[in-house]
């Protein structure tokens, strides 16, 4: 079974979104081990309302918590422990896209990471790339970080407006492949995550 990992180099790049696009292009299953913020919803409930194809499975969540804060806090409100060895992968011959929650160091604990976690899975990482001031730092951060800790690392994908100079320092000083970019949409729709599909498919196809 193959795995791909979904993380960002923040909160609100995008994530949700590419592993929506990740899953329909593959028709992978979907996983979000850690999911906060649940009263305003959840991801797989986003994820599984935009994908057309009809292999995917949505499983279920190994913590699921209200508050939309990072997962340790949003677990201690709920008098929940959070561990990485409660965290088991579901089972299934499909290959599996799994979704962090925020960046690589979100603490799920405070002992383990969410890094932690991506290394516990074996899965491939695509970082999903958003502009701001200061996100060459936490791209760089990022991708040197998964390289340290061995986390074999596919490539990147941008997410909303280019941004030429950024983009140029990010892919001198990383190396790292760029899978595609996913343009900022009025409207986020199943029509348009099979659009991102079409284009992002032989990319993908390389890596898994």
């Amino acid at each position: 079974m193959s795995r791909i990992f979904i993380t960002g180099i923040g909160t609100g790049v995008g994530k949700t979104i590419a592993a929506a696009i990740i899953t329909e292009a593959l028709h992978a299953d979907y996983w979000k081990p850690v999911q906060t913020g649940s009263v305003e919803g959840t991801d797989s409930e986003t994820v599984g309302s935009l994908i057309s194809n009809k292999t995917t499975k949505i499983h279920q969540e190994a913590y699921c918590l209200r508050l939309p804060i990072s997962p340790h806090a949003a677990a201690k409100s709920e008098n929940v422990d959070i561990r990485i060895s409660n965290i088991p992968l579901p089972e299934t011959k499909n290959k599996l896209v799994i979704e962090g929650a925020g960046g690589l160091m979100v603490p799920l604990n405070n002992k383990e990471l969410m890094i932690d976690l991506i290394k516990e899975t074996k899965a491939k990482v695509i970082l999903v790339v958003s502009h701001y001031l200061g996100s060459i730092n936490h791209t760089l951060l990022s991708v040197n970080l998964l390289k340290e800790k061995n986390i074999p690392f596919a490539g990147i994908i941008y997410s909303g407006i280019a941004n030429t100079l950024t983009e140029e320092a990010i892919e001198a000083f990383t190396q790292v492949k760029v899978i595609g970019r996913i343009e900022r949409e009025n409207k986020i729709t199943p029509a348009v995550i099979s659009k991102y599909a079409e284009i992002f498919k032989p990319e993908l196809k390389s890596i898994v």
